[in-house]
């Protein structure tokens, strides 16, 4: 809110290159809640999918969850207004493998009941397929025949 007085500011007293800059500012913010919200879900869609690799099921509330972290993965990666999407594809792969760590530890507490490590569980699987997987959904959204 500060940003948006200084900007009103700036405009009103004709200080145009410093009122550019607050915009440049405001909109990298923009972007990285955005890149932010992006990797929360991607988290989530990883979780369930390594869960589901470790345990060679899927269960009714996973699909749900990897389902809407799809969803909202697509929602939040497209531009509204000036079309494009925030992350291209190369990116939304940098972004997911920099989530398998964190996405390995939280599967670890769910899958097989939390008996196995996060070490062990990415010993079950493999991760690159799992990566592949999810960047697939993501793009092109989840086959019926996936649900």
């Amino acid at each position: 809110m500060e940003e948006l007085l200084e900007l009103r500011s700036y405009i009103e007293q004709g200080r145009t290159a410093d009122a550019l800059f607050i915009v440049d500012e405001l909109t990298e913010m923009a972007k990285e809640d955005k890149i932010n919200k992006i990797e929360s879900f991607m988290v989530i869609l990883l979780m369930h999918l390594i869960k589901s690799h470790a345990e060679q099921k899927m269960t009714s509330s996973w699909q749900r969850s990897v389902r809407f972290a799809v969803h909202e993965i697509q929602k939040s990666n497209k531009r509204r207004e000036s079309g494009g999407f925030y992350l291209e594809e190369s990116q939304l792969e940098e972004h997911l493998a920099e989530q398998i760590p964190f996405a390995l530890r939280e599967a670890a507490i769910e899958a097989f009941g939390g008996a196995y490590t996060h070490k062990q569980i990415a010993s079950m699987i493999d991760i690159e397929t799992i990566k592949q997987q999810a960047l697939h959904y993501i793009l092109h959204g989840i086959p019926e025949d996936d649900e």
